[in-house]
């Protein structure tokens, strides 16, 4: 059985190195792991005003994150946090209140930055926010990418092999970790 897990960028600029992460990761992921790379483009703005009625965009978002087996977060770090889209999203799927789309879903964390400390900020503010609303955070191993510009080729494609090696390292731990939660 594939599990169906959703990749959730953080960043909306087109050639992110989130999102070549989140690919890479879909590319990597074991024959167990179906992975859904999602982007937050047209995700409007939560307003608890709208939760009686609310937007079409809001209910396929919470629909597919719903119908997934597992999240992963692939996060750049923004001013020592995620972005605003990530938290957001995490917003729109977190209601309504009592009935989080996440919940129960067992959630990984990538975070990425071009800096020296590949975004490690930005996972633990993850790891402070998601507790409650999320299934089991996957602990081990953590994965902060560093100096991540310079794991992209000239072409723009996420090519280095020792990201290349962590990165498969850290999928076949959260395949594993997947399987272990579903039992």
């Amino acid at each position: 059985m594939a599990y169906n897990i959703v990749a959730i960028v953080g960043s909306l600029r087109k050639d992110s190195f989130s999102l070549k992460v989140a690919n890479a990761l879909a590319k990597l992921a074991p024959a167990s792991l179906q992975i859904d790379v999602t982007t937050l483009h047209g995700l409007s703005f939560f307003n608890q005003d709208l939760e009686a009625a609310p937007p079409a965009d809001w209910l396929a978002f919470r629909e597919k994150v719903q119908k997934s087996n597992g999240i992963i977060f692939v996060t750049p770090e923004y001013n020592r946090s995620i972005p605003g889209v990530l938290k957001n999203a995490i917003d729109v799927g977190s209601r309504p209140y009592g009935k989080s789309s996440f919940l129960g879903k067992p959630t990984g964390i990538v975070s990425n930055s071009p800096g020296a400390l590949g975004g490690v900020s930005a996972a633990k503010h993850l790891q402070n926010i998601m507790p409650g609303i999320t299934g089991p955070i996957m602990g081990q191993p953590e994965i902060y990418l560093n100096a991540i510009g310079a794991a992209c080729d000239d072409k723009g494609q996420l090519a280095s092999e020792p990201v290349q090696k962590v990165l498969q390292q850290y999928i076949d731990a959260f395949a594993a970790f997947v399987e272990k939660q579903s039992k």
